[in-house]
């Protein structure tokens, strides 16, 4: 199974909270990761997404195929967000857009087992891989991308 966590692009400043839209930098970002994870796709990659504006404005650059999570919104935890993704007994390859600090823990406890308080910047991509070599399983984070980078 691939596991994606994508934080949401930057947003506007001000408003309620679920209404605030990408800002001009965070239109920018979105289209840049989304270009970049387009390319590495399977076509069959499930998108799960916060019912947050900006989380749908986010997964609106990749796809218009994608499921909205209500586990996933601003006030989601880590555990509930990896089980909403089928993490790690699921298959094939999950996509969510959500929100920090959740996606930071969610981040950790897969790769530590324990929740911590990681950072994962705006508009930022973790790709996790859980597979089994020879009667174990394992877990590799495949990629970490800013949108500094792409």
């Amino acid at each position: 199974m691939d596991l994606i966590l994508w934080r949401h692009a930057d947003a506007e400043e001000g408003g309620a909270d679920p209404e605030r839209r990408l800002s001009a930098k965070g239109r920018r970002q979105a289209k840049r990761a989304a270009a970049w994870l387009r390319k590495r796709l399977r076509e069959d990659a499930n998108v799960l997404v916060s019912p947050a504006r900006r989380a749908i404005e986010t997964a609106d650059a990749l796809t218009d195929h994608y499921r909205i999570v209500p586990q996933l919104d601003t006030g989601a935890c880590a555990s509930g967000i990896l089980a909403a993704a089928g993490w790690p007994r699921g298959e094939g390859t999950v996509v969510v857009v959500g929100h920090q600090p959740t996606l930071g823990r969610a981040a950790a406890l897969v790769l530590t087992g324990t929740e911590a308080e990681w950072s994962i910047k705006k508009g930022a991509v973790w790709w996790f891989r859980r597979s089994r070599e020879e009667g174990s399983v394992e877990v590799a984070l495949r990629a970490v991308m800013s949108p500094e980078l792409l």
